[in-house]
């Protein structure tokens, strides 16, 4: 019942399990993976070679030495399964500052609640309600090595409290530690025939760090590490009119799940082959472990592609599409969104249209995001 418990849980605030395929990658705390402000999921859940905003230490930390003001402020509310039940959310609170023309810290609180549940073995039975949550505790530090390149490295808390109370069973939390190496690149502005422009770049190895375990001799669990690559262009018409493109692919760094004891099944828990890869192993077999081989490990990357337009830094349009294949995942969307600036405050929101025969948990979802700009402005050009 423990184990059914923590599958359940997990597959509801992550990928569903055994959809088309046979070998989706799960993992802990999945909540991670979840696109958690407005600005990033309206452009199809990207954000590594982005420009910088309030919500960079999810995605690029390294974007923070590239900020052009003093601090950010950033919150926002992501609803989750948000047309069957209202009190799933993952909630998010970040904040940098810039120490200098070349560096910049920040930190961030994410939280994720599965709400109030009543749990009871017959209906006469009085109910014990528990609120099984997961969160994660970030803190960044980000410096420009060049001009035009910065670097940066993260440290993440992370605890993930969804076992069910029983008799004679303490509960426990599964806790971690984690980290992440990011590098970003933004090139400086060029002229062009009719047209200035800017590329962007960056990379962002997340969430590395030991795997979770619920209980005394049960069941390790990897984390979501993952290998995120993009870059992008800014079109620079004039003054008030910018359109940036974006592209960006990702990749778990989490070994493949197979029939490694060939009893049929793909029993993780009681195939002791599995189990025993450690989360470092486990990245560089991620890289070439499929069974169908290369083809394989193409399936298990995802693409994404993302626009916005700003008018005078004030006004913005988004949307994005996210392609995941079928036999990964099947997660498939069209996302749309737009921002509002006045003075040093921003509104972004954002909504996402499902395009795959699965049913996504966020779809026809409003996402919402404040963020912040205060303090003196830095010039990066």
């Amino acid at each position: 019942m423990k184990k059914l418990w923590i599958l359940v849980l997990l597959a509801i605030a992550g990928k569903a399990m055994g959809q088309q395929g046979e070998r989706v990658i799960t993992t802990a705390v999945p909540f991670l993976t979840i696109a958690s402000d407005a600005r990033s999921s309206a452009m199809g859940d990207i954000g590594v070679a982005t420009t910088t905003d309030a919500f960079s230490q999810q995605w690029n930390p390294a974007k923070f030495a590239f900020a052009e003001r003093k601090m950010g402020i950033g919150i926002s509310y992501t609803p989750y399964l948000e047309s069957i039940i209202t009190d799933i959310a993952l909630l998010n609170g970040s904040f940098y500052n810039k120490i200098n023309e070349r560096s910049a810290f920040g930190v961030s609180l994410r939280y994720f609640t599965l709400g109030e549940i009543e749990l009871r073995n017959t209906f006469q039975e009085e109910g014990q309600l528990v609120k099984p949550n997961e969160l994660a505790i970030d803190g960044s530090y980000a410096l420009k090595l060049s001009d035009f390149f910065s670097m940066a490295v993260a440290g993440r808390f992370i605890s993930s409290n969804l076992e069910i109370p029983q008799l004679g069973n303490a509960v426990q939390s599964g806790n971690t530690f984690a980290v992440d190496v990011a590098g970003y690149y933004r090139g400086p502005e060029k002229a062009y025939n009719s047209f200035d422009g800017r590329w962007r770049a960056g990379f962002n190895i997340s969430n590395l760090g030991g795997k979770i375990k619920y209980d005394d001799g049960g069941q390790e669990n990897f984390l979501p590490t993952n290998l995120a690559l993009g870059g992008g262009f800014d079109f620079i018409f004039d003054a008030d009119n910018v359109l940036a493109l974006t592209a960006e692919v990702n990749k778990l760094l989490v070994p493949t799940p197979q029939d490694f004891d060939g009893d049929g099944d793909l029993d993780l828990e009681d195939n002791q082959e599995y189990q025993s890869i450690g989360f470092f192993e486990g990245v560089f077999k991620s890289l070439g472990d499929a069974p169908d081989g290369f083809s394989e490990e193409l399936q298990e990357m995802t693409w994404a592609l993302g626009a916005e337009y700003s008018f005078r830094q004030q006004f913005m349009l988004r949307g994005g599409y996210f392609n995941e294949s079928e036999e990964k995942g099947f997660r498939k969307f069209f996302s749309l969104g737009a921002g509002f600036r006045y003075n040093n405050i921003q509104i972004d929101l954002s909504y996402l249209f499902s395009t795959a025969q699965v049913r996504n948990p966020l779809e026809n979802t409003l996402r919402f995001s404040l963020s912040f700009n205060l303090g003196e402005e830095f010039y990066n050009d």
